[in-house]
């Protein structure tokens, strides 16, 4: 044992649920106090709820054998993924044991004929673009933080995407589960059209580890585009970018990500990122398609914008600039408590 070590974590040593858990992972079951206090808190403002103890998993056997020990002596288990949570989920409110699934991060399959993937819960959605890339293919959704495919499905996660591609519940197609009592169950199927039974993947999918715990998902991939283009359009009420987006939409355009912005968010996001858009509600948007395609969308869109007052309707197919808009568009919530220094 560390030398550090509290006498907090002296005393836990004694507990026999985790005298059994450090047999079965050795060192890694840890009970130092930093990486209890890492565990215990997210990207949201609560404060630090450590567990008692953090696992480090690598298989689905062995999660179902850390489930059915913490079962036996009643001790709740917090699944942890990369700690992206704005809402408090990782926080041992009762102690227990929070059970780390970053080391379970392997893409396991890839069907490029059939636009599908098999990945561990531990896989972020970065890595896994990463690993698609020579493939032609991509996985669309898109929170702000990089946060684990695990996380994602557990909280039934969205992005700036989820105008035309949806969120995690229209691209989950089957889930590999640890129950609470400790079986491993898979759910759903890779073809497109089914109806039998009982839809229990879209009952784990936003679950938020009340049922189990999630440590495989069978993801849709989808073609990248040939073209993709980014815009900007800035306008005079709120009313104005909010009907721009009802008509956008009523008119059929498949536009691939459009996010408001109030003009809050537009100054935060203009000190944190050095832009310098007009502070107004302003809408960004993103076209996918050919690149005849995606100019026209641009055009239409830019027809509705100006009919509802909008300005200033900037486009580009440049990746720099692409990214950048998008960059700081992920980055909102960073922005935010820079304008507020010490609020988080």
């Amino acid at each position: 044992m560390n030398q550090s070590t509290s006498p907090t974590n002296s005393t836990s040593l004694k507990d026999p649920c985790l005298q059994e858990l450090q047999k079965l992972l050795g060192e890694r079951l840890s009970m130092s106090n930093s990486v209890r206090e890492q565990h215990g808190r997210d990207e949201s403002f609560h404060a630090s709820a450590p567990p008692e103890a953090v696992a480090f998993v690598e298989c689905n056997e062995e999660v179902a054998e850390i489930v059915r020990i913490c079962v036996q002596y009643q001790k709740p288990i917090i699944p942890f993924g990369t700690g992206t949570s704005l809402e408090g989920h990782v926080a041992a409110l009762h102690g227990g044991v929070c059970l780390d699934v970053s080391g379970m991060n392997q893409v396991l399959e890839v069907n490029e004929n059939d636009l599908d993937c098999r990945v561990q819960a531990g896989v972020t959605r970065k890595q896994l673009n990463q690993h698609l890339r020579n493939s032609g293919l991509f996985f669309p959704i898109d929170p702000g933080a990089d946060a684990s495919l695990g996380g994602m499905t557990a909280t039934r996660a969205s992005g700036t995407n989820a105008v035309r591609y949806g969120t995690m519940r229209e691209n989950v197609l089957g889930l590999t589960v640890v129950t609470a009592d400790g079986r491993i169950i898979r759910t759903g199927t890779r073809a497109r059209k089914s109806s039998a039974g009982y839809d229990l993947t879209r009952l784990f999918v936003g679950s938020e580890g009340t049922l189990g715990i999630i440590t495989e998902i069978q993801l849709r991939l989808y073609g990248v585009p040939e073209a993709i283009s980014a815009a900007v359009c800035s306008f005079e009420t709120m009313e104005g970018a909010v009907n721009t987006t009802i008509s956008t939409i009523q008119m059929g355009i498949p536009v691939a990500r459009i996010e408001l912005l109030d003009e809050v968010q537009v100054d935060a996001i203009n000190r944190y990122a050095d832009f310098d858009y007009a502070l107004k509600p302003t809408l960004f948007f993103e076209f996918h398609g050919t690149e005849a395609w995606v100019k026209e969308q641009a055009e239409m869109v830019k027809e509705i914008s100006t009919e509802e007052g909008g300005s200033d309707f900037q486009w580009s197919t440049r990746e720099q600039e692409k990214q950048k808009l998008w960059e700081a568009r992920h980055n909102a919530y960073y922005a935010a408590l820079a304008m507020r220094p010490g609020s988080k």
